[in-house]
């Protein structure tokens, strides 16, 4: 399917109404704008709510198109890549989240009439995936505190709206209020380690890394998830070591401990557990396998990128 001509490709545009701070209808008109400049046409199809994101990809791989277009936040993104991955239906995207992390790793712009035209005449890219027990994310999957500030970011933003700042005071709130640390087994490429810790959080972004001022790009370069586990550090040390990496201070072995793997399997003392994958939460039984994955996404990006690592 991506030897197909760009210009009869049909294209199906999967909008996540919810997400970001966006008057939908303006948004929906910004997209066709942008596909109208390209010369190009789209199918555009609203999705209400983010659960209903699965069923909707499905259903436009059953209609036949060629280029299914992911226009929403993080979350969204992963969640219509696990549809898709494998499928060889190419993947455009329209960022329209908080963060967008993993548009603006693959300079994919944020304004939505330029991201259409860039599904429209941008190049079909392999991205690698990581998956948690089968489950695709694009940027990090996270146990333990990571998986509370989200649902305190939840809260936060249905009374005061979504922004940065939000997310930010989610942090801090959830961090006061933490209670207890995890137990966990770590097994990474057959190396096994034990830790106590309040958080775990697998990477697969590099330009992730360099936004929130952490090391391990090397791992992603090898083709490996890179790994953070926080020392156990109490109530007060987990602040500290927050307002270290909010400044782009955070070290090795301070602040974190490393590991990079390909494939990462966490067994955990209590089984059923909150995970977060790309800003959306799931319960998910443990043990917990985290993989790197090549060959299963296709993506439309700029022809010519400033960092070929993602």
């Amino acid at each position: 399917m991506t030897d197909q001509p760009s210009q009869t490709r049909r294209i199906c545009v999967l909008m996540n109404a919810g997400s970001g701070k966006r008057d939908t209808a303006r948004t929906r008109d910004l997209i066709a704008r942008g596909f109208d400049a390209a010369g190009r046409t789209a199918e555009i199809r609203e999705i209400a709510k983010g659960r209903h994101i699965p069923r909707e990809t499905r259903r436009a791989l059953k209609d036949g198109f060629d280029i299914i277009v992911a226009a929403g936040g993080d979350g969204t993104i992963a969640g219509i890549a696990g549809e898709i991955r494998g499928s060889g239906t190419l993947m455009g995207i329209i960022p329209l989240g908080t963060f967008n992390y993993f548009a603006r790793s693959l300079d994919i712009p944020e304004d939505a009439e330029e991201a259409a035209r860039l599904v429209a005449d941008g190049t079909p890219r392999p991205v690698r995936i990581g998956a948690i027990n089968g489950r695709t994310f694009l940027n990090n999957a996270s146990l333990g505190a990571y998986p509370a500030i989200l649902r305190t970011r939840e809260e936060t933003y249905r009374r005061w709206g979504r922004s940065r700042m939000a997310a930010y005071w989610s942090v801090l709130v959830t961090l006061v209020t933490l209670r207890r640390p995890l137990r966990l087994r770590i097994d990474a490429d057959g190396k096994a380690s034990t830790h106590r810790t309040p958080l775990a959080f697998a990477v697969n972004n590099a330009f992730q890394l360099r936004q929130i001022g952490l090391e391990g790009e090397e791992h992603i370069a090898a083709g490996r998830l890179a790994l953070f586990v926080a020392p156990d550090t109490g109530r007060w040390g987990m602040l500290k070591n927050a307002l270290a990496l909010a400044m782009g201070r955070a070290q090795r072995d301070v602040q974190f401990h490393l590991i990079g793997a390909e494939r990462i399997t966490i067994a955990a003392k209590r089984s059923l557990r909150d995970v977060a994958c790309d800003g959306e939460r799931a319960k998910m039984r443990a043990p917990f396998t985290l993989e790197a994955r090549e060959g299963e996404l296709t993506v439309i990006a700029p022809a010519a990128r400033r960092d070929d690592l993602r």
